[in-house]
């Protein structure tokens, strides 16, 4: 038997890898795969559309998406009848671990029963799935109870339903009536099976971590890394905090919200490591508020770097709302820096680039570190040169890229009569905004123009980047104006790939998805 590495300090995703499968440590929150089409990526999801490497990932087995710990993928068919016959056959073991504030009468017992569907929860009945688990009582963690559960059938929420109704239910599991908590605290912490290939007996452990600001940091899990220092920690009511948004910027903390922060906010932000915290109020009518201190030093005025994707970026925290990136848009450019855009859909070198609504240029560093020759447009001088500034933090000669300050249309318009195309044409306009030439701009109503205005600039069988942050705007509306504005335009479209907001700004009923992209490649 071979045993993997313990867990180091930092979580990593990836527990073990090999040219037949693949075991990750799912953080909690996360699901499995996406529920539906326009709700985030899940786990599934996001590691194919990552690598080219896991673009023939399968799913063997699944998950809650509050459930955190150890699950396999399959990289090949072989592997994937191989380890679908050893979950059948229960040759794959699986040992969870839990905590809990109830109080058992036995340390060790089995639970048998058959489970139905009840809306959101599943009940134990006469009819349904058998299901079997068992049950010992191993430690405990301060005030609560650590327990073992080894499941020997798999059903749906086997686990949660009858650690419940033996007195024990999970921590942090208000669907079965857990006690209050900052998660679901239940880990999948060993999983056994033979490889596919070999043979050889594979075992492998995570300790969890169930603590409160435990859950917060396994954000970084999937994102941080030597190449990416900044993201999302914390998406309001998606994350148990209504209103308040947390964002890394390396040593960093900013956090955002409406009101002043409650105590129980100023907690949250006091547990957290780095070089300081900041504060900044979400107003109605923005200004030039700089953010307020909240512990530790804030960063300078000059503003500080950050990296994502092997690239380096200029923050500021003294530019009221601009930071100097837009941190949803990371996975897109890690899609533009890499070229993979999903399996089966890559962009080659990229050529000549056009990005309207550049802001800082992020877009274009990514484009210029590939090769690509860049022309970014902003309404926004003095943003174009905070763009010039990110170039030469990454070493890439500002000679030889357009930085073009003005009205987007206006500018289209000009392009057009030059007879300019591109190989990439990156479309993601803010929500609302007013220019002279053009007077008031809407996403949500005026897509399709933009759109229309932008596709002549496409180079036959190049791409097109669509991208919207209007919350109004629904997935289905935004998709089918694209669609119906390229039918308009004489064009068809070759390929297609629809994105949404990436897993660290996950959606929620009271935080309902924004963030709306597609690739496009256009005969």
């Amino acid at each position: 038997m071979m045993l993997a590495p313990t867990r180091r300090s930092k979580m990593e995703l990836i527990a073990h890898e090999n040219e037949s499968l693949l075991v990750a440590r799912k953080p909690a929150g996360w699901n499995t795969h996406a529920p539906s089409p326009y709700a985030n990526e899940g786990l599934y999801e996001w590691l194919k559309n990552r690598e080219p490497r896991w673009s023939r990932l399968a799913i063997i087995h699944r998950l809650d998406k509050e459930t955190s710990g150890l699950m396999v993928f399959g990289k090949t068919t072989e592997a994937n009848r191989s380890l679908t016959t050893q979950f059948e056959t229960r040759r794959v073991t699986k040992k969870y671990l839990f905590l809990t504030a109830g109080r058992a009468g036995r340390s060790a017992f089995a639970a048998t029963s058959r489970l139905t569907r009840a809306g959101d929860k599943y009940i134990s009945g006469r009819q349904g799935q058998a299901a079997e688990t068992h049950f010992r009582r191993v430690g405990a963690e301060g005030p609560h109870q650590l327990w073992e559960a080894i499941p020997l059938t798999g059903r749906t929420h086997q686990i949660r339903v009858h650690a419940a109704e033996n007195g024990i239910s999970i921590l942090g599991d208000a669907l079965y009536g857990g006690a209050p908590w900052a998660r679901v605290c239940l880990h999948a912490a060993e999983l056994e099976l033979d490889d596919p290939v070999s043979g050889q007996r594979l075992s492998f452990r995570d300790r969890p971590d169930f603590s409160r600001a435990a859950y917060t940091a396994l954000r970084g899990a999937f994102i941080e890394d030597g190449e990416t220092n900044t993201y999302r920690l914390i998406h309001g009511a998606a994350d148990g905090w209504p209103g308040l948004y947390v964002d890394k910027f390396d040593d960093f903390f900013l956090a955002s919200s409406e009101t002043a922060l409650s105590a129980a906010q100023q907690e949250l932000l006091a547990g957290l490591p780095g070089r300081g915290i900041c504060h900044r109020r979400l107003l109605r009518q923005p200004g030039k508020e700089s953010a307020v201190t909240v512990r530790g030093e804030a960063p300078g005025e000059e503003g500080f770097t950050v990296r994502e994707n092997g690239l380096k970026y200029k923050a500021s925290f003294a530019e009221g709302y601009s930071v100097g990136i837009f941190l949803d848009q990371r996975d897109n450019r890690r899609r533009l820096r890499s070229g993979y855009l999903a399996p089966d859909f890559h962009c080659d070198r990229p050529g000549e680039v056009l990005n309207a609504f550049a802001y800082t240029c992020s877009f274009s560093v990514c484009a210029a570190a590939r090769g690509g020759r860049t022309t970014s447009i902003d309404l926004s001088r003095k943003y174009l040169e905070w763009g010039r500034e990110n170039f030469r933090l990454n070493n890439l000669a500002v000679e030889g890229h357009e930085f073009l300050t003005g009205d987007v249309f206006d500018w289209f318009g000009r392009l057009r009569k030059k007879g300019r195309l591109f190989d990439l044409v990156i479309v993601d306009p803010p929500t609302f905004s007013r220019s002279k030439e053009s007077g008031v701009f809407q996403a949500a109503k005026d897509y399709g123009r933009l759109a229309a205005a932008a596709l002549p600039l496409v180079r036959r069988g190049g791409l097109l980047f669509a991208s919207t942050n209007a919350a109004e705007y629904k997935a289905e509306e935004f998709i089918a104006c694209v669609e119906r504005t390229i039918e308009k335009g004489g064009r068809r479209i070759i390929q297609q790939h629809y994105i949404p907001q990436p897993p660290d700004f996950p959606i929620h009923p009271v935080e309902p998805a924004y963030l709306k992209t597609m690739w496009i490649a256009v005969e």
